[in-house]
């Protein structure tokens, strides 16, 4: 989504488009006249800052674009934008902190939004072996650095299904936040080298009683498989808390959860 130079009326249109919403739907839902909505889009009429609000909760427009639309209508932005380690979320940090430490000794991890990793536990880096340096170096994304070919896809069991799966995800993230980053990344990855699925495999998918995708990767004494989950502030009004995710991974079947316990208990 463009914010640069345009009108908070312009930028609540592409949100109603990207929605996939008519005028006559987001007014009706919102609760105010069409003619009302048009002229706002138009820029016959300024947006209010509580008509700002009202419309981009009615939008499910993140808080970080909320802000910009508030901005372009001559307001003040709603929500703090404070770096992740200032004292005000060092109640947050905390929580993270504590995540990440008590799924050990599964593999934890925080992300941004743009998949930029915070912070991980330390079963997270037990898992990097064969990764090149420079995908760890700087900023790490957590995705260019386990589809890269330089990274862990070529540990990846199920590199094409696990594929499918960021992908998929990623769409669906950009569907929501319309991230011009997200989107640039996703268009990264998809231009990987693209495995070549196993007809066998994807044949007998039907016929597994399956709950997930799972991650298989290549462990250092026989596969590793896990079940991920995702955790995130549901009540943040920080646009930076807002945009913190944690993925966890958790053994998928009794020999993962050896191994695992087994390494963590060797240390690093």
């Amino acid at each position: 989504m463009n914010v640069m130079q345009e009108t908070a009326g312009q930028l609540l249109r592409q949100w109603r488009q990207h929605r996939r919403l008519s005028q006559l739907d987001l007014s009706a839902g919102a609760g105010i006249s069409q003619r009302h909505l048009s002229f706002v889009e138009s820029g016959r009429s300024r947006p209010s800052r509580d008509m700002v609000m009202h419309l981009s909760e009615h939008l499910d427009v993140p808080l970080r674009e909320r802000n910009a639309i508030l901005v372009a209508a001559g307001h003040a932005p709603h929500y703090p934008q404070r770096p992740l380690d200032a004292p005000e979320l060092t109640a947050a940090n905390a929580v993270i902190r504590q995540l990440l430490d008590g799924y050990m000794p599964h593999p934890a991890l925080a992300v941004n939004r743009h998949w930029e990793l915070l912070a991980a536990n330390a079963a997270v880096y037990s898992l990097l072996d064969g990764a090149a340096p420079h995908l760890l170096e700087g900023t790490v994304n957590v995705l260019r650095l386990s589809l890269h070919p330089d990274g862990l896809a070529p540990r990846i069991l199920n590199l094409a299904e696990w594929r499918g799966h960021i992908l998929t995800r990623l769409t669906r993230e950009i569907d929501h936040s319309a991230d011009p980053k997200l989107v640039a990344l996703h268009g990264e990855i998809a231009a990987f080298p693209a495995p070549a699925g196993s007809p066998r495999r994807r044949a007998s998918l039907a016929g597994e009683c399956r709950i997930a995708v799972p991650l298989r990767l290549k462990g250092g004494t026989g596969p590793l498989a896990f079940l991920s989950t995702t955790t995130v502030f549901g009540t943040a009004v920080d646009v930076t808390l807002s945009e913190v995710t944690i993925e966890a991974f958790f053994p998928a079947d009794r020999e993962t959860a050896a191994m695992m316990a087994k390494i963590a208990k060797k240390g690093p």
